[in-house]
């Protein structure tokens, strides 16, 4: 029954890695995009306009969260930052939903749905056993 539980564990963790890697692979390049694609451009595309400040803002914040969802794992250096990562991530995809929803268009809210609930995923499944109080 170990045997099973230890596999199931293995397997759940490859998973998690898997997905983690290609959410940051994800969040590096939609980070590196606010950066070298002009404001304008990014505004013709969107339902609702934002600010190229906000817009670079959620840049950094992306690069940020993508280095957080692998690098305390790999590095084995502060492994409670991955699900604060994921969490922050999970806002900005709140707010990637809403903003279409908004405008009244649901295709382009699918993705970022989708995406959110990965990263909801790897939040919970990445937190910190919680400690016994007695």
């Amino acid at each position: 029954m170990d045997g099973d539980r230890a596999r199931g564990n293995a397997a759940r963790n490859r998973a998690l890695w898997i997905t983690q890697g290609l959410l940051a692979l994800l969040f590096l390049f939609a980070g590196i995009m606010k950066f070298v694609t002009p404001v304008e451009q990014m505004n013709a595309q969107a339902p609702v306009k934002l600010s190229g400040a906000f817009l670079h803002f959620i840049g950094v914040c992306e690069i940020l969260g993508a280095l957080g969802l692998v690098l305390p794992g790999l590095l084995d250096i502060q492994p409670g930052l991955t699900p604060l990562a994921a969490a922050g991530l999970v806002i900005i995809m709140l707010g990637a939903v809403v903003l279409p929803l908004m405008a009244g268009t649901l295709m382009p809210a699918l993705f970022p749905l989708a995406v959110g609930l990965l990263l909801a995923w790897v939040a919970h499944a990445r937190r910190s056993p919680a400690t016994p109080t007695a």
